[in-house]
């Protein structure tokens, strides 16, 4: 399927490859933007895309991909996808504002759930769209990125323009479950509840399925994820439904006996054995996380309403730890993580 849209991807990481990738093999025309070891990686074997059950489904030959290391190849897009870190985002917003002609459209597909907000203090000249990526993607080098949960693609419809339809049937083709929204904030929020697990990946070097199964780690969710919902309705900040079940149900999910959560679970998200949160990633990688523009939301949120958030607040601390020694994950145990947490 081909496209008149030119579209490009700032930050090409692991989501930004996956999606460009699979708009790239449907026929669009896609440009990446990232780092030089990207390009080089990219330029010597292409992109190897599969999916959630692992079936390699596109390939996108290394002839067919654009990419390059400055915001300036961007310049002629139609739409610009924007991958990168939250602590890029005012950066990268300054560089686009100075090579995108007006009225092009930016979609953030970012964590988190102020960064549209941020690139439009630099963009008012352009549309800004929020967006929210549902799944996960890992990274396996050279080129290859597997799909390791299920979950939507979200943008939102804050205008009414021909191109943002086009970008949306073009998401569609290439299988990635788009959907447009009036109001994205509520799903914004739930998504930030629901990646609150990714600091305890990161933490605790597991997976994960990990995560979900072993006992003493959904204990650990659980209050992390109650809290922050208690927050959000202290703050009177609504969610919305990311999946089949109310943000709201998550807590009572995860306290649930194991055969019965497996089964509940299951309906709300379907996980690949490899996937790993992007926060155990960069900590891995010995690379600054985006735990503040996760956890650390919810420790805004609850300053800004008089509440408190403990638990969110040591995590925060303990990733910044983390950060600092630079030496990988802690692989803190699940009465490890729990102790820490309740020092």
């Amino acid at each position: 399927m081909g496209s008149a849209l030119r579209i490009g991807v700032m930050g090409a990481g692991a989501i930004g490859c996956y999606v460009g990738g699979c708009l790239a093999a449907e026929g669009a025309d896609v440009v990446f933007v990232g780092r030089e070891r990207t390009k080089k990686e990219l330029e010597a074997s292409g992109l190897v895309l599969s999916d959630l059950h692992g079936n390699t489904g596109r390939v996108v030959s290394k002839d067919r991909i654009g990419v390059f290391t400055k915001a300036s190849a961007l310049a002629d897009c139609d739409v610009v996808l924007c991958c990168v870190k939250s602590a890029q985002t005012a950066e990268v917003g300054a560089e686009l504002a100075e090579v995108l002609a007006p009225g092009t459209i930016v979609a953030s597909l970012q964590n988190g759930v102020r960064n549209a907000d941020v690139l439009r203090e630099s963009l008012g000249k352009h549309i800004v769209l929020g967006g929210i990526v549902g799944f996960n993607v890992v990274s396996k080098g050279a080129g290859t990125l597997r799909r390791a949960t299920s979950g939507p693609l979200v943008l939102e419809r804050a205008f009414d323009d021909p191109r943002i339809d086009a970008l949306v049937a073009l998401l569609a083709a290439a299988r990635l479950d788009p959907s447009l929204v009036a109001d994205i904030r509520p799903l914004q929020y739930s998504k930030l509840v629901m990646n609150l697990n990714n600091a305890a990946g990161a933490l605790s070097d597991r997976p994960t399925v990990e995560l979900l199964s072993v006992e003493g780690y959904r204990r650990i969710l659980r209050a992390v994820m109650a809290e922050a919902l208690a927050v959000l309705r202290a703050a009177k900040i609504p969610t919305g439904r990311l999946g089949p079940l109310p943000t709201r149900m998550l807590p009572f999910l995860l306290g649930l006996p194991a055969p019965l959560f497996r089964v509940l679970a299951s309906a709300q998200i379907k996980i690949d054995p490899s996937a790993r949160s992007s926060m155990w990633e960069d900590i891995s990688k010995n690379r600054p996380t985006e735990v503040d523009y996760l956890n650390g939301e919810i420790v805004r949120a609850a300053a800004e309403c008089g509440a408190r958030a403990p638990l969110n607040e040591r995590i925060v601390e303990l990733v910044h730890e983390a950060e600092r020694a630079q030496r990988g994950s802690p692989a803190l145990s699940p009465e490890a993580l729990w102790s820490a947490l309740n020092e």
